[in-house]
């Protein structure tokens, strides 16, 4: 088994350690979006994804039409992107929108009925982290950061210098304009998805991913 230089050991295991003792940065209630006097922090979300949210009396579930307005890349003082490009902020934002409308085109194709009203999806890129070049994958199998991912892992939450991407989402209805639901919400790679570790933006596009599925099922469930 090749051994990595001390100095390089030195550096992942310092890095780990930190993450493991610092709360990661958590998405807020935008102070810049629609909806974000409306969102209050949820109580019932399970994953620990979906801090804060906006849900009216509304059957989400009645509704099996679908638009996606065109991803605004959020520019107040309260957004969270790390040391995030233009170039990169309006690339994950041209992903977002591909990926979040074709998994929203499926789910109407699936559950398609003539007689349904439409949704239109606001989508705001809020906050993104790139993963760090080389200690995100080698963090996987040292001495400290293995143990720690593999425990981030069985627990769902973030790996050890790897990226995430954060987001809101606002729900219309299309006929009226009408707030039905929103949330933000925060993605990233399992913890032990060594491939989202390969790239600088392989994990916050991982997490997009993600995002689009959450939405599907939220729409699913609400």
């Amino acid at each position: 088994m090749t051994i990595l230089p001390k100095s390089l050991r030195i550096a992942t295991l310092a890095a780990c350690a930190v993450l493991a003792a610092c709360a990661s940065t958590q998405p807020v209630p935008y102070t810049g979006i629609a909806s974000s006097h409306q969102m209050r922090a949820s109580a019932h979300d399970e994953t620990g994804h979906i801090p804060y949210e906006y849900k009216s009396t509304a059957d989400l579930r009645t509704y099996s039409k679908y638009s996606v307005d065109p991803v605004v890349v959020y520019g107040g003082a309260d957004n969270q992107f790390e040391d995030i490009s233009e170039q990169d902020k309006n690339e994950l934002a041209r992903y977002m929108q591909a990926t979040f409308s074709d998994r929203l085109a499926a789910l109407a194709k699936s559950t398609a009925d003539p007689r349904a009203q439409a949704l239109r999806i606001r989508l705001t890129l809020t906050g993104a982290k790139e993963n760090t070049p080389v200690l995100s994958t080698l963090s996987r199998f040292d001495l400290l950061g293995g143990p720690y991912n593999a425990v981030q892992a069985v627990r769902g939450k973030e790996g050890a210098l790897t990226g995430s991407v954060s987001f809101a989402v606002e729900i219309y209805a299309a006929s009226t304009n009408e707030l039905l639901a929103a949330y933000v919400s925060k993605e990233y790679p399992n913890a032990w998805n060594l491939g989202a570790g390969i790239g600088a933006m392989s994990a916050s596009k991982t997490g997009i991913d993600k995002g689009a599925d959450e939405l599907v099922a939220y729409l699913g469930r609400h």
